[in-house]
């Protein structure tokens, strides 16, 4: 069976991890964690980074560091994972949900302004598969009704936005007011679980450390800028310890080799699919606006019963795809919460887009049996008709 994923080991992993047994810090914030978050902000230009255990804690400090309460309102894509709007509801906004592109999954930023009401107080745009949302409309929009920007980028590490407008090339998670990321081991680079929160705004800097450390200020303490530590804010306990901040080490290091092999790959898939692009199926587009990380391949099929047929043959030939998001709106926990809009979009993507098996130790015959088998079952449609 070729799986949907196979987290990718690059060999330094058990080394790092006992190296920092053997510095005895292990809790969280030793060399590691700074290791890793100086490289983001040095690579990317962040203003600063907190490694998280997840991005899920990233949003979830995110929405105590927007100051998000009751009454108050937040934008978020029905077609996202749950985290992105639970952060909040945890906080007691109000999610009003917005419909994807029509040719793409991310948030169609031309239909925002209309969902704007003077509650509203943050945009989520989330950076589906790592491509790009339309980040200058988006960030006109938060000048223009004083909003907070929270970019979901647990997709798009090393990806990047090209504005339209001015030709700069910025990346996914730095143009926002804050941004999250994931290395869950479906991402690109991974450590089983982790996350990482960026300030781009420094106002948001001094506080985030706070939350981070449970509400206290410890990170102050250890750095020897206060003689003692205590409890100064909200927070809860979001840094990693030092063992999944070292296994992250180990892929960051390795972070070109992996994006240029997970390239290749995608375009690979590309290449060999496009002569069916709009005729059998659609494949993913790129926008001018952005660059693609490969961190998924997905089709986008006909109807939900194409998609399932497709599934299952896919099975049946020793090929394991898989589907992605459920409507955020549509779901039992928000039943009769949302205000009765249609989301016609992101009920297609719902219903017709499939994830094709995607990991940097994938092989060249492995993506010419999904191939031949996409084919084969196309083919096998044409002739029942």
């Amino acid at each position: 069976m070729i799986p949907f994923n196979k987290p990718y080991m690059t060999g330094k992993e058990t080394t790092y991890i006992k190296d920092a047994v053997r510095f005895s810090k292990i809790s969280g914030n030793g060399q590691f964690t700074q290791k890793c978050q100086r490289f983001f902000e040095e690579r990317y230009g962040f203003k600063k980074c907190l490694l998280t255990t997840s991005c899920t804690d990233a949003l979830e400090m995110a929405a105590i560091l927007c100051n998000v309460a009751p009454g108050d309102e937040v934008i978020v894509p029905s077609y996202t994972f749950v985290s992105t709007a639970l952060s909040f509801i945890r906080q007691g906004a109000k999610i009003v949900f917005a419909d994807s592109r029509g040719d793409h999954p991310n948030v169609d930023a031309d239909r925002l302004e209309e969902l704007i009401t003077e509650k509203t107080k943050v945009i989520v745009p989330v950076h589906y598969a790592g491509m790009a949302c339309e980040m200058d409309k988006i960030m006109e929009l938060a000048r223009k009704y004083d909003l907070l920007v929270v970019e979901d980028a647990a997709q798009a590490i090393d990806s990047y936005y090209i504005s339209p407008a001015t030709g700069e090339k910025r990346p996914l998670g730095s143009i926002g007011h804050l941004g999250t990321f994931s290395f869950h081991e479906t991402k690109n680079i991974i450590s089983g679980e982790g996350g990482m929160l960026t300030m781009n705004d420094e106002r948001f800097i001094y506080r985030s450390e706070i939350i981070w450390e449970k509400g206290t200020n410890r990170a102050e303490f250890f750095r020897g800028e206060v003689n003692k530590y205590g409890w100064v804010d909200i927070g809860s306990s979001f840094l990693p310890s030092e063992i999944i901040a070292a296994f992250l080490w180990a892929q960051i290091e390795n972070i070109d080799q992996i994006q240029h092999r997970r390239k290749q790959l995608w375009n690979t898939y590309y290449e060999r699919l496009k002569f069916m692009d709009k005729n059998d199926l659609y494949l993913p587009t790129i926008s001018s606006y952005a660059t693609n990380n490969a961190h998924m391949f997905y089709l986008v099929c006909r109807s939900a019963e194409e998609r399932s047929a497709l599934l299952t043959h896919l099975k049946e030939n020793g090929i394991l795809a898989v589907f992605h998001y459920l409507s955020l709106h549509l779901s039992r926990f928000f039943e009769g919460k949302h205000d009765g809009r249609k989301l016609t979009n992101s009920d297609m993507f719902s219903d017709c887009l499939l994830r094709l098996p995607m990991f940097y130790e994938l092989g060249e015959n492995d993506i010419r049996k999904v191939v031949e088998s996409i084919k084969s079952f196309y083919d096998g449609r044409k002739s029942s008709f």
